[in-house]
């Protein structure tokens, strides 16, 4: 009996000593972690009660507070906030490895077939092999010089369509709407040939429903940083995810099976990607065997991530110009003498309209693509100092760095000279230049940065050339962003329009 009573009191008390042991291990190996300044957090949700619907600002309000690295527990989720170019210099080129994997977010993933497709896709050897097919193959120069006849064609049709719209005297144009479907109209050619007269609903279904996939994509999603909520649908979010990928999958299974009959070939002989992506999937030597899965996860990928960092920047633009008359008026007055006026804007005019480039590099670094730039720690690494675990996750502020004034002189106003004068013209959005980085850098940059930029360029460039434009029910355009995790704005660009040449230079 004596002895039962004493493994009664023995138990607890090993218990409670290896109990205190594990948590004595765990503060001391804290304590040899030195990581970024961290403001004060809450049991269970961290530092979630700092961030707000839009977290770009929250991150920029914090870092204004705690500086250019700091430390944060979302939930039960590390969290590395990086806000200055030379912070980002380190993370996405000296020490880009140990960052090139992407947080898995529920939303993105579930539409990707759980990173079935390219760019949320875990680092590894199939990722090397999409990065590798799909610079080569759909999105290298010769692929988008090969595709250069179906952006002058759906441009020609933006041009008409806003035309139409305006042409009895200044009119209310749903700009958002005219812009979604252009960007969208060349990806789903050049994606699946699927833009012709009796496709038109489909193209226009096709439409919504991306629209949708973006909208889904940008909410904060307490699921992602919470575990009990990923059981919870509290959001509201889950049922519209699984309603959408629902639609989406269907429309891709009634187009693979046509591609099968048909084989997808464009009138002109050109295969488009869904034709390279099954020719892929059937080819024995190919490093890796594509599935169906991977198939739509990848016109998934190109139709979310094309749609809205073409559409998003081409808005943002389009507001500043209208917001600023004569910097408008200047962008016309070289593309007036460049191109004159009775031919259309053309992409091979843009290396020769400088200031139109540097209007567009001013947008981008008030407004970039992409205001986070998301990673995930694969290995234990050392950022300026500090240590940042394994299994970290990392958002890169490139709306902060935007507009941080050690880097850019009045950095909240928008004056596209500072890309025309010396020490700034060479500057560029492509990755190399860390305090313009709209597009990301590195391996895992947005690999349709080429083809935004063309859509945007040539876009911008015939907007300015053909039409008049003014703020719809104001003086300015309204520039509030959205409540999302992107760039979004927080409401529709209508913008009153009148055809500046008449009749249109379609040519």
């Amino acid at each position: 009996m004596e002895e039962a009573e004493l493994q009664c009191f023995t138990v607890p008390i090993l218990l409670v000593l290896v109990i205190s042991l594990l948590v004595l291990i765990g503060r001391r190996q804290r304590r040899i972690l030195r990581l970024p300044p961290s403001p004060v957090g809450l049991p269970i949700i961290g530092h979630l009660h700092l961030l707000s619907q839009i977290p770009h600002q929250s991150f920029h309000t914090l870092s204004q507070r705690h500086g250019d690295l700091l430390h944060l527990r979302l939930g039960s989720v590390p969290c590395l906030v990086a806000s200055s170019a030379s912070s980002a210099r380190e993370i996405l080129r000296t020490q880009e490895l140990a960052f090139s994997d992407r947080l898995q977010f529920k939303i993105a993933s579930y539409f990707a077939y759980g990173g079935s497709g390219f760019v949320f896709a875990h680092y590894g050897p199939y990722w090397r092999f999409m990065k590798k097919l799909c610079m080569s193959e759909f999105l290298g120069g010769r692929m988008l010089d090969l595709f250069l006849p179906i952006r002058r064609d759906e441009l020609i049709a933006l041009a008409q369509s806003l035309y139409d719209k305006s042409k009895e005297g200044r009119t209310t144009v749903d700009v958002s709407g005219e812009l979604s479907r252009f960007v969208n109209n060349v990806i789903s050619r050049m994606t699946m040939s699927r833009r012709s007269s009796k496709s038109e609903g489909e193209s226009e279904e096709i439409r919504k429903m991306v629209d949708e996939m973006i909208d889904l994509m940008g909410k904060f999603n307490l699921a992602d940083y919470i575990g009990i909520f990923k059981f919870w649908d509290l959001q509201g979010l889950d049922k519209r995810m699984e309603d959408v990928r629902r639609q989406f999958d269907h429309m891709m299974e009634t187009i693979l099976k046509e591609k099968e009959a048909s084989k997808g070939k464009l009138g002109d002989g050109i295969k488009d990607f869904l034709d390279i992506l099954m020719d892929t999937s059937k080819d024995s030597c190919a490093e890796v065997k594509l599935t169906k899965e991977n198939i739509k996860a990848f016109v998934f990928d190109v139709f979310a991530g094309g749609t809205s960092s073409s559409v998003t920047a081409m808005e943002w633009a389009l507001a500043e110009l209208i917001n600023h008359p004569n910097i408008l008026q200047k962008a016309r007055d070289e593309i007036d003498m460049v191109v004159g006026k009775k031919r259309l804007v053309a992409e091979s005019d843009v290396p020769n309209l400088p200031y139109l480039q540097a209007v567009i590099k001013e947008s981008l670094r008030l407004h970039p693509v992409f205001p986070l730039i998301i990673r995930k720690s694969i290995r234990e690494s050392k950022i300026k100092g500090y240590d940042v675990p394994a299994n970290t996750a990392v958002f890169i502020n490139t709306w902060t760095i935007g507009r941080d004034p050690a880097q850019w002189s009045e950095p909240l106003e928008f004056r596209p000279e500072r890309f025309t004068e010396e020490g700034r013209k060479t500057v560029d959005f492509r990755g190399q230049h860390f305090e313009l980085i709209p597009f990301g850098s590195g391996r895992r940059a947005c690999p349709g940065s080429f083809l935004a930029l063309q859509l945007l360029q040539s876009a911008l460039g015939m907007m300015i050339q053909c039409f008049d434009w003014g703020a719809d029910g104001g003086e300015t355009v309204d520039m509030a962003e959205g409540l999302s995790m992107t760039l979004a704005r927080g409401r529709a660009l209508l913008c009153t329009s009148a055809p500046r040449l008449n009749p249109l230079p379609l040519e």
